[in-house]
């Protein structure tokens, strides 16, 4: 008898696995090819998809995961694999995986962090404090020298409808919801002709 039917949620969870690292491949996961050594900081770690997919690329990372919703780690830990990677990869790498609030001045790195990945969100909205450009000035500072910021800003804003639980921007091309983004306004002010922007 095949192993998958004797099995069945062994084989699932796997599958699963294996889609979540190909079809679900992001652009922070390249932020180790261009950063000093040291330290990453994931702020808003969720169920762990960066860091997994950091981790498989580059296994000698110390990646430094921040989730305020304790109940999410523990769902992620429980279900989606997050405690695999707080065990130490062949390479050396880790997950180290804080509770607590990034915006905090208390989140910090000794030497402060190589990169700095930021995914905050609340409602399916970017929070407001990325809005602000104090806060983009308080995260560079946490950063060692050369080290980098990259920032998920694409939550539901003033120009989208949300229909069925689907976001619908108003303005669809770069010219238009970008522009209005208020996160990528607030970076732009911070660090002016720093950012650069995928789509």
């Amino acid at each position: 008898m095949m192993d998958w039917v004797k099995r069945p949620d062994d084989m699932i969870e796997r599958y699963l696995m294996t889609v979540m690292k190909w079809v679900k491949r992001d652009e922070f996961a390249s932020l180790p090819a261009i950063v000093p050594k040291g330290p990453i900081a994931i702020f808003g770690l969720g169920g762990g998809t960066t860091a997994r997919l950091m981790l498989d690329l580059w296994p000698s990372l110390q990646l430094e995961g921040w989730e305020i919703d304790e109940i999410l780690i523990d769902k992620a830990r429980e279900y989606l694999g997050l405690s695999d990677l707080e065990k130490r990869t062949v390479g050396g790498g880790i997950l180290n995986v804080h509770i607590g609030d990034v915006l905090s001045q208390s989140v910090n790195a000794s030497g402060g962090y190589a990169g700095i990945v930021i995914d905050l969100f609340s409602g399916g909205k970017v929070l407001p404090q990325l809005q602000e450009v104090k806060t983009w000035l308080e995260f560079n500072d946490r950063l060692m020298p050369n080290g980098r910021l990259m920032v998920n800003c694409g939550g539901i804003d003033e120009a989208s409808n949300v229909i069925d639980g689907v976001v619908h921007p108003k303005n669809s091309s770069i010219d238009g919801t970008w522009v209005q983004n208020s996160t990528i306004k607030a970076l732009s002010k911070a660090f002016p002709g720093k950012v650069g922007i995928l789509p």
